[in-house]
């Protein structure tokens, strides 16, 4: 397949541009910056350098493109601004969706969030409604309705990305905040997956039917069971426990993506976090 990647050089972007080389697929991956072009083309795809909030642009490059298939892994999370990576999830998303609709490309796979289902202690599954209360929600609504617009649109749920390039890895913004002691042991639920198992998911979900798919690992867990581990693995003292905290989040289920075929190859961050210390 010929395939258009946007967000190419990002922590599931330059993972997943090998994994789809190896597979013989013609990958094309975008990037804002000239500077990134080199590292696309080092990983065996072709640059595009293009803003995908420059609806003309994007157009242009889909129309140069002419993919079988846009594997979308934008964010804009380098600089921790969360307005501006909404921005980015409700403008750019149309923008490349109106593109690809335009240029008669049928298949879209999305990274969304896992965690943004309704609060509570059962496994959660796709079907189960998101909590509009919360921050992210107005930006993972806006690109989850925009690609079940594509004939063939696949949305993948992850789960919190660590490993080496993410927030958890230890020079990331969360072990900065674990080294500051600025976390405590709370019962609220995450669900992790490791990025390799985040790009190996898109790479799958080329084959998958369109819907909502869950990528996290086997092990649900609350903080004050990970941040222990996690803490150890960065040889930072022992978190507090916080006093009177509620529980939020939601453990969620990957039942669906083994059904497909998708198994983590981490299968729990308790190894995860060993590994990557």
């Amino acid at each position: 397949m010929k395939i258009l990647l946007a967000g190419a050089t990002g922590v599931v972007g330059r993972r997943l541009i090998p994994l789809l080389v190896q597979a013989g697929h013609e990958v094309a991956g975008t990037t804002r910056q000239e500077s990134r072009a080199a590292s696309i083309r080092e990983h065996g795809a072709t640059p595009v350098v293009v803003d995908v909030l420059d609806a003309a642009g994007i157009r242009k490059a889909v129309e140069a493109e002419r993919p079988d298939a846009i594997i979308h892994q934008l964010t804009d999370l380098s600089g921790e601004d969360f307005e501006a990576n909404s921005h980015l999830r409700i403008e750019g998303t149309r923008n490349l969706v109106d593109a690809a609709r335009a240029v008669g490309v049928e298949t879209m796979i999305a990274q969304s969030i896992a965690w943004l289902y309704v609060a509570g202690d059962a496994l959660a599954v796709e079907t189960d409604p998101l909590d509009p209360t919360l921050p992210p929600y107005a930006g993972v609504a806006a690109l989850e309705e925009a690609v079940g617009e594509m004939p063939r649109g696949v949305v993948l749920r992850y789960g919190a990305l660590y490993g080496p390039g993410t927030w958890y890895a230890p020079g990331g913004a969360i072990a900065k905040r674990v080294r500051a002691g600025n976390l405590s042991l709370t019962p609220a639920w995450t669900s992790f997956v490791h990025a390799d198992d985040a790009a190996t998911a898109a790479a799958a979900a080329l084959d998958w039917p369109a819907g909502v798919v869950n990528i996290v690992d086997d092990e649900p867990a609350a903080a004050a069971d990970w941040l222990p581990v996690y803490s150890a693995t960065l040889g930072a003292p022992s978190p507090g426990t916080a006093r009177h905290a509620a529980t939020t989040g939601r453990p969620v289920s990957n039942a669906k993506a083994l059904s497909l075929g998708w198994k983590p190859q981490v299968p729990s961050w308790r190894t995860g976090f060993t590994e990557m210390g």
